[in-house]
């Protein structure tokens, strides 16, 4: 397996990334969104085709102007459109975390209800309270997709979140888009309390007031997933919040990138 960690200014975690995946076998390689489309020295060109995750990290992408995600959606949808569609299609893997979240809602890639949309569907909206949280979260793992195909379902996990937009709206359609997505079996992840049970919306167990507790979701075909904790910044037992007090034998989030690799391979 071969993943791709796209890049552009304003991008971080792109490191934390990389050693998650090379600690579970798979090879990765950064790439800037210029090496994709050309827009470089010939030994430095890139083809989306030639992998098979696309991964896009976690940041401030061109500084988040416009909305959050927009800019490196844009850019990435005017001159890969084509490529991105083949590359669902497929059945490859596009995997977007934080940020990434912001840009696969932004480029219609996500919910993605009947296949990559012209304009976005939903948006990454501001944290309830207004505030940039950064803090450890428990998250339960409530349907399977194809990239979490490895995960327990019912799982959860203890991942940071980092971030100001990251409140998942439909606007006047929420109700409707829900049942949308929990008939499609889109939601992937919820913010949940330290034991499990729901978080109902209440802070800090759901740290920016996402409708119905929302981490993450993915398209109808499963292998397209965005989600707004972190998982690559706990791959190692330290990392955790609670490691002092609490034996981990690995970080919670190598599970995340074990079952990437784990379903791949098969």
């Amino acid at each position: 397996m071969k993943a791709c960690v796209l890049l552009i200014e304003g991008t971080n975690c792109e490191d934390d990334a990389i050693r998650a995946f090379t600690t579970v076998g798979v090879k990765a390689e950064k790439v800037h969104l210029k090496q994709l489309i050309g827009d470089c020295a010939a030994f430095r060109h890139r083809r989306l085709s030639d992998y098979d995750a696309l991964f896009i990290p976690g940041g401030w992408s061109a500084g988040d102007y416009v909305r959050a995600g927009a800019i490196f959606a844009a850019r990435m949808k005017t001159r890969l459109g084509n490529e991105l569609t083949e590359f669902v299609e497929e059945g490859k893997y596009v995997i977007g975390v934080c940020n990434g979240l912001q840009v696969l809602v932004e480029s219609g890639m996500l919910p993605g209800f009947d296949g990559i949309s012209e304009y976005p569907e939903a948006v990454m909206a501001i944290n309830a309270d207004g505030r940039f949280q950064c803090r450890p979260t428990y998250i339960r793992h409530v349907n399977k997709c194809k990239v979490t195909s490895g995960l327990q379902a019912g799982r959860v996990m203890q991942v940071p979140v980092a971030h100001a937009e990251g409140r998942i709206s439909f606007g006047e359609g929420d109700e409707e888009m829900l049942k949308k997505l929990k008939r499609n079996k889109q939601i992937v992840f919820t913010y949940c309390r330290a034991d499990g049970k729901p978080a109902k919306g209440v802070f800090p167990w759901n740290p920016n007031g996402a409708l119905a507790d929302i981490a993450g979701i993915c398209n109808p075909k499963g292998n397209v997933l965005g989600m707004m904790p972190h998982p690559e910044r706990v791959i190692s037992p330290i990392q955790q919040a609670d490691w002092t007090r609490t034996k981990y034998k690995e970080g919670e989030g190598l599970q995340f990138f074990k079952s990437i690799a784990r379903w791949r391979r098969r």
